[in-house]
């Protein structure tokens, strides 16, 4: 039994065109193509309507009522009237249920073109509400942590201790890493120019300044922001999608000091430790650089590097990293805790929880670049 799908044409009268289906219509065969139908209609003038015979049909599926559907399209762009009275009575029961129940308005999705002043306005209220949302948790991150002082807080000393070695201990790696081979490329770059004038020894100190003062806290506020903020935000948001954080707030239990206090207390102290440890691990990747490349024996280069750096420099970098680690908790359980009650959600608080800290590292970095200008630090 012959099962392809084929189509002819037939011309009943002048102005009637007959569209004979024969086989098996269906998906899993290979149909004719909607643009044997257009031809037939172009090739024929004068064309008023269109009709069907399906007793040759030995089969269909959807794949009957998608030709039919372009057949429809075609015929309506050239003002032809197109007739059900020949095709299977499956086929008009199908057409007819489609058809009875009149499409929704609004159904379909129209894509409409906001104004710029509206792009405008909407953009500005929500930085407005995201400002003030800002607010209200670093508020509330004070308050707790003024109980957190008077020893008033609700949170597990345990909670504690294990966000500490999760920010300290378990960063080393990446943060030694990342830290040598800033030193290096700081070193290499320095050395290029400084060669020139026969000033090599001179390394040592942009390498210890450099480090020490400001891209120690830097690179470690940046790894820190990637690894520990967008975790923090990851944990909390989670939470909120599993609806754990209401159920601390039904049993009374503050999700400021129970969640947030002991991320933020531990970073605050691992980030200066970090930094300190940044700095040893950049000041050795300038030295490999100083005597590999630059001929400076070990010696030479330690006691330029301890006549260049003072202990203002060191504070300042401790300083530096201790700001950095506020900003980084208070991102990443921001944007946890503001998480909204999907998978996705999370995802989205974790990118801007990373955001938010690279932004804040790099605004701080200026203010306090500018504030030690100042003073004359």
């Amino acid at each position: 039994m012959d099962t392809n799908s084929t189509l002819r044409f037939s011309q009943p009268t002048d102005d009637t065109l007959l569209i004979h289906f024969a086989g098996e219509w269906k998906l899993a065969n290979r149909l004719p193509s909607i643009n044997e139908v257009r031809e037939q209609i172009d090739k024929v003038p004068g064309i008023k309507r269109v009709t069907f015979d399906a007793k040759e049909l030995k089969g269909w599926d959807s794949g009957l009522l998608i030709f039919y559907k372009k057949i429809v399209d075609t015929c309506m762009q050239n003002n032809i009237q197109v007739e059900q009275d020949g095709l299977p009575d499956g086929v008009r029961r199908l057409l007819h249920l489609a058809s009875a129940v009149p499409e929704r308005k609004g159904a379909r999705r129209e894509k409409a073109t906001v104004p710029f002043l509206e792009q405008v306005a909407d953009t500005s209220i929500g930085a407005w509400r995201s400002l003030i949302d800002m607010l209200n948790f670093i508020g509330e991150a004070t308050v707790a942590f003024g109980r957190v002082l008077r020893g008033k807080a609700c949170f597990r000393t345990s909670d504690l201790f294990l966000t500490i070695q999760e920010c300290g201990a378990q960063a080393l790696p990446i943060v030694s890493l990342i830290s040598l081979l800033v030193g290096l490329i700081l070193a290499f770059i320095g050395a290029i120019q400084l060669k020139i004038f026969g000033a090599q020894i001179y390394v040592a100190s942009l390498v210890g300044i450099g480090m020490v003062r400001a891209l120690a806290a830097v690179m470690t506020g940046i790894i820190m922001a990637g690894r520990t903020g967008a975790s923090f935000a990851a944990q909390l948001g989670t939470m909120q999608v599993n609806e754990e954080i209401d159920a601390l707030k039904t049993l009374g239990i503050s999700p400021m000091e129970f969640l947030v206090m002991p991320r933020m207390i531990a970073l605050f102290f691992m980030m200066p430790l970090l930094s300190i440890y940044a700095n040893l691990m950049g000041i050795l990747g300038g030295l490999f650089i100083g005597v590999t490349m630059l001929d400076i024996s070990f010696m030479e280069y330690y006691m330029k590097t301890r006549e260049s750096v003072s202990l203002n420099d060191f504070w300042v970098g401790v300083f530096t990293a201790a700001v950095f680690g506020v900003l980084v908790s208070l991102a990443g359980c921001l944007r946890g805790m503001q998480c909204g009650r999907s998978a996705s959600a999370v995802g989205q608080a974790t990118t801007s929880a990373v955001v938010t800290s690279i932004v804040s590292i790099v605004v701080a970095t200026a203010i306090i670049t500018v504030i030690c200008n100042v003073l004359g630090i």
